[in-house]
């Protein structure tokens, strides 16, 4: 986890219980976010502007979309996608349109062949170097602006330094590449026009260039952001869900530990 100091935790949880620890926050992490993840698929995928002026919009805001998933395709729609999420499968967003994990693997096979599970992997590779850079690069100097803005004496635990420097440097890397984001979702559910007829207008495009050009063409440079707040919000609540969780399970491993001694 960006941002978390191993030397300030004082139990004695060993490499396997701190990574049991880890693994499980992430479970339950994921668990917990995956409706803004849905909702932030929908929003990327509309073609249509997500505003109330726009008649043909079928979602304009997260409230919104919540409760029009919730009414027409049950609670159960916010977990569309969750396992091969938690496997951090390349066809998450591809999941969103069909009922199952099966039906949607079986037939992306069956239409488009194994070089499906591959669609938007160019905009994923491009984004990963950027991202990776962005991230640390901005916790750091958000570190510097940290130690700069706050007294030495009037200063919080280094844990909560590490977490607000954690989340701001996440949400601002995310910010500056999440166009690269919804050109790969754009790209992974090319081809399943039929089953995404009932969410509003569907496009083809060609590859990532094409994807950028008709994005930019019709929906203009905002177009590259939609679902970007449902994005940021699950940036930020993952944040603090998977610090809580973390300290949480080390905090049972160590109990049980102390109660077996």
């Amino acid at each position: 986890m960006v941002g978390y100091d191993p030397k300030a935790d004082d139990r004695s949880n060993s490499k396997f219980e701190v990574a049991m620890a880890g693994s499980m926050s992430g479970l339950v992490t994921r668990l917990l976010i995956s409706p803004l993840d849905v909702i932030k698929i929908r929003f990327q995928l509309q073609i249509e502007r997500l505003s109330h002026s726009d008649p043909k919009a079928k979602y304009h805001g997260i409230l919104q979309a919540a409760k029009q998933i919730l009414q027409e395709e049950g609670p159960t729609a916010f977990w569309k996608g969750h396992i091969p999420a938690q496997l951090l499968s390349i066809g998450y967003g591809a999941v969103q349109v069909y009922k199952t994990l099966q039906d949607a693997v079986v037939t992306m096979y069956r239409t488009e062949g194994p070089l499906v599970f591959y669609k938007g992997l160019a905009p994923t590779l491009i984004a990963i170097f950027p991202y990776a850079g962005l991230q640390f690069s901005c916790y750091k100097s958000l570190k510097r602006a940290y130690d700069w803005a706050i007294p030495a004496d009037g200063k919080q635990t280094g844990n909560l330094k590490n977490l607000l420097c954690g989340s701001g440097a996440g949400i601002i890397s995310k910010t500056l590449t999440y166009p690269l984001d919804l050109i790969k979702k754009r790209l992974q559910v090319g081809g399943f026009e039929h089953a995404r007829a009932g969410f509003g207008q569907v496009r083809s495009y060609r590859g990532l260039l094409d994807c950028t050009k008709q994005v930019l063409q019709e929906e203009g440079i905002q177009g590259f952001f939609k679902g970007l707040s449902p994005s940021l919000l699950k940036a930020a609540l993952s944040t603090g869900f998977v610090f809580f969780w973390y300290e949480l399970f080390c905090n049972l491993f160590h109990c049980m530990k102390k109660a077996d001694s």
